[in-house]
């Protein structure tokens, strides 16, 4: 399985002020596959797992100095480490949060050994321990994108082709329709690593649920983890109130039952940090960076897979498969929430990603942008149009009090271009970054 952020990892491997690297993302969205993938490219790899190897965990509780870790590592592993041959892969550190200090020494006096930590609630081992600042890069790894997902299940003819349509070339007809079918698939499936495999393996959308079903339950199992005793019941209702408001302003006030918002807003922010969830935060998109104008007490939220938030509503796939197109029009919370996905995925992986949107807050008077991006240094308005209308009031008032030079529609239309706006189909997020370059 194929995964964009292997040439990131290439590129760090060669870099001449390159430093130890964590990889950071949620339970299951493949890191240490990445990970192990990686390592075939290299004379000798050593994994060490903390969770599966406790023992090892335990050296890192004493000296750290880097010559003795290797020693050590050497014989519990009994494999050579051998700087400048071996990629020493530290995989689920948070059980052993005082590794993520060693990487401090590893760089200061063993820079030419080839480190990356990773592992699940990385954020609360670093919150416990603090960080080597500057002695450590980061990198973020999230579902597989569309394009990903269309490499993985054998179509590389398809993802090749999508990214190297011409910009606003339309895409022949039957062409353009099967395109969309594969996005239905894809909000079917999802893009973790272990549904992906299994759909191109077995075909089977019974076995993909099951799996999908254990991942849901793998992210509750976690909560103990990084949660307070009496914080167990909110993270668990945020987790299961999140699907049901997709495409929404967030209002903890929607939740049923007697409950505080100082009491759920925290347990918000953990599921947050165990990178669950992803907040979409209201800003005022004047200019850039666009947290600078961000009001965080507006908020949407997505899912971390669109089809795993599927799973936890409890909705059967098969509208994807019957009725695609329909369905890519008539569900339009999950439409937008895929998008989500897919800006996340495509976004700048050495920095973590943050997705926004806009609102005018007047009375008597409503428009809403579905997202706010940065492309290329300017700030672009994305709607999602999920129906047949062609209405871009909101977009229209956007681009008329904001400077933004262009606007994007992402929806079944074919790719067009008017004025100051650029149409895309629903399959051609990925195309975002790349056709704006040549404006």
């Amino acid at each position: 399985m194929k995964r964009q952020l292997i040439q990131y990892l290439r590129k760090w491997r060669v870099s001449p002020i390159r430093k130890p690297l964590i990889l950071r993302g949620a339970r299951q969205v493949g890191k240490t596959y990445l990970v192990k993938q990686f390592g075939q490219e290299f004379p000798s790899f050593v994994s060490i797992n903390f969770e599966k190897q406790p023992e090892a965990a335990a050296l890192f509780n004493e000296n750290l100095d880097p010559k003795q870790l290797i020693q050590r590592l050497q014989l519990i592993t009994e494999k050579k480490i051998i700087p400048g041959e071996t990629l020493l892969f530290i995989d689920e550190a948070q059980e052993a949060p005082r590794s993520l200090i060693a990487l401090r020494y590893f760089y200061e006096e063993c820079p030419s050994l080839h480190v990356i930590a990773a592992g699940s609630l990385l954020d609360f081992a670093i919150e416990k321990v603090g960080l080597p600042v500057g002695r450590v890069s980061f990198l973020y790894l999230y579902p597989l994108s569309f394009i990903e997902f269309l490499r993985a299940t054998g179509r590389e003819m398809a993802a090749l082709a999508i990214l190297e349509q011409p910009f606003p070339e339309v895409v022949p007809e039957p062409i353009h329709q099967k395109w969309l079918t594969y996005v239905a698939e894809y909000i079917a499936i999802g893009g973790m690593p272990e549904v992906v495999q299994a759909w191109q393996t077995m075909h089977d959308i019974n076995t993909c649920g099951e799996i999908q079903y254990a991942i849901v339950e793998s992210y509750k199992q976690d909560f103990e983890k990084y949660c307070k005793r009496h914080e167990l019941k909110y993270v668990s209702l945020i987790y299961e109130q999140v699907p049901k408001q997709l495409g929404q302003i967030f209002k903890f006030s929607k939740i049923p039952g007697d409950y505080r918002k100082r009491d759920l807003a925290p347990c918000f922010d953990l599921l947050s940090k165990a990178l669950v969830i992803n907040p979409v935060y209201h800003s005022d998109g004047q200019g850039l960076p666009l947290g600078a104008e961000a009001d965080y007490h507006y908020f949407k939220a997505t899912f971390i897979d669109v089809a795993l938030a599927q799973r936890l509503l409890d909705l059967h796939p098969r509208d994807w498969f019957l009725q695609p197109n329909q369905s890519l029009m008539n569900k339009g919370e999950l439409t937008e929430s895929f998008v989500g996905q897919e800006l996340l995925a495509y976004s700048d992986p050495t920095e973590k990603a943050h997705l926004y949107y806009w609102q005018r807050h007047e009375r008597g008077s409503s428009a809403e942008v579905d997202y706010l991006s940065n492309i290329q240094g300017r700030v672009i308005p994305i709607e999602v149009k999920s129906g047949s209308g062609s209405s871009l009031k909101s977009l229209q008032l956007f681009l008329k009090t904001h400077p933004s030079p262009y606007g994007v529609r992402l929806s079944t239309h074919p790719f067009s271009l008017h004025e100051k706006l650029h149409s895309y189909p629903l399959y051609a997020v990925s195309r975002l970054n790349s056709d704006f370059a040549a404006d």
